[in-house]
């Protein structure tokens, strides 16, 4: 059955849609933090559909809540009042930092990255934006044209004149052997000479956390030392939390704030786990920003009644069970197991992240150099053994990512770290 719906994909759907595993499974069912395949496998899953499962498979409060909604009624477009719109957009700009805020809300990361372009180079009267070295913003025309890591980056044209600064990454590129502050001071430095060789900027976008990149990171304190040279130009800066948001890094609810010596961002997107699943992604800006727009626009599927009803219940109950705080201690508790077994594989170069946003960096043992076919062969030894796993990477990067809903028990994660070792042993030694 698997193989026949393999030739079916492949016979009417795009050769670069990627799929996992030499033999692809097809999930049909989940609960908890566990997914079943088409041929009854269990699977304890650490990837949660690329970070959007966030809370639970078939979360109870989710179901119930998307289930009466559609008893209602499931769409009436932004022509309409909506009233689970008001009330989400109403609890995320209370939650979001940013102050006078509006909120717009989009079907996908993408389209919420690409709106904050247009917020940003319509208020800015520029259509140059500086991005950061190993991101990812989507797959959108513009959002591929500022996206600074090649494997995902299909064209180099783009409406969009893009400058890409150093600091994304803490343990590869020129400024790697530097100290913490001294690796911000470079990246400064770095981005206070790009701004004397180019027309002033729109905006800055950047990952808290490189998502698609390998889970890599800067210092905290960087975008906050950024912050105070876009300031001087009156450059925005737009908080990509497509990945980042609701708490997944534990100790910050949103990304930005291991950066926030200097405020808030100007603009803020979201997407992924707000939806665990359903289609939400979106925008946060000053309301300046947000209304300088002077011509109409709606949203057909942004905001749907259906969709804000699952976000709303599914932020409620991350919300009022502390998900944050499980991410932060369980992830803390797996991140150390990680570590521990990866001291005695000469295989992993490094072991990152924070929260339940991990990071596991692979290369030819006793090189620095990227070993891509190892995070295949780890991908399907664990899966092998009852585990999903993500993997990314960017330039001369390989990285295992490890990313499961945010309820995850200390078993589940002992069990995931467990599968997840002897994976790495199997295949890399």
């Amino acid at each position: 059955m698997t193989k026949d719906l393999l030739g079916r994909h492949r016979a009417v759907l795009p050769d670069w849609l990627a799929l996992y595993y030499e033999e692809p499974l097809e999930i049909t069912h989940g609960e908890g933090r566990h997914v079943w395949d088409s041929e009854g496998n269990k699977y304890l899953d650490f990837f949660g559909g690329i970070l959007t499962t966030m809370t639970a498979h078939a979360l109870p409060e989710v179901t119930k809540a998307v289930s009466e909604q559609a008893g209602r009624i499931i769409h009436s477009s932004t022509l309409y009042l909506n009233r689970p719109m008001v009330e989400m957009a109403e609890r995320i700009s209370q939650l979001s930092g940013i102050p006078d805020a509006r909120v717009f809300f989009t079907t996908s990361g993408t389209e919420a990255n690409d709106t904050a372009l247009l917020l940003a180079t319509t208020y800015r009267r520029s259509n140059t934006v500086l991005a950061m070295r190993n991101s990812y913003h989507g797959r959108s025309f513009s959002a591929v044209g500022i996206t600074g890591n090649r494997g995902w980056s299909p064209t180099s044209l783009s409406p969009l004149q893009t400058l890409y600064v150093h600091g994304g990454v803490r343990t590869r590129g020129p400024y790697a052997a530097l100290g913490d502050d001294d690796f911000i001071a470079a990246c400064v430095d770095d981005l206070k000479d790009l701004l004397g060789h180019t027309r002033p900027p729109a905006a800055l976008i950047a990952e808290p956390i490189q998502g698609v990149g390998g889970f890599t990171s800067p210092p905290d304190g960087l975008y906050a030392a950024f912050r105070e040279v876009l300031d001087e130009h009156g450059i925005l800066w737009i908080a990509d939390e497509v990945q980042t948001g609701w708490g997944r890094t534990g100790d910050h609810f949103w990304g930005w704030q291991a950066h926030d010596r200097n405020g808030p961002p100007d603009i803020l997107t979201f997407a992924k786990g707000i939806g665990n699943g359903m289609s939400i992604g979106g925008v946060v800006a000053r309301a300046e920003i947000m209304n300088c727009l002077d011509s109409n626009s709606i949203s057909t599927f942004g905001g749907t009644q259906i969709t804000m009803a699952a976000g709303l219940a599914n932020l409620t109950y991350l919300l009022e069970h502390d998900l944050q705080g499980n991410a932060r201690r369980v992830g803390g508790l797996l991140i150390e197991r990680l570590r521990t077994v990866a001291a005695h594989i000469p295989g992993v170069r490094e072991v990152r992240g924070r929260g339940l946003m991990l990071g596991v960096e692979l290369v030819k043992p006793g090189t620095d150099e990227a070993d891509p076919q190892a995070a295949s062969a780890v991908l399907e030894a664990a899966r092998a053994e009852g585990l999903l796993l993500g993997k990314g990477g960017g330039h001369n990067t390989s990285a295992l990512r490890i990313a499961p809903p945010l309820s995850l028990t200390v078993a589940e994660a002992e069990e995931g770290a467990a599968i997840l070792e002897h994976a790495l042993r199997s295949t890399i030694q």
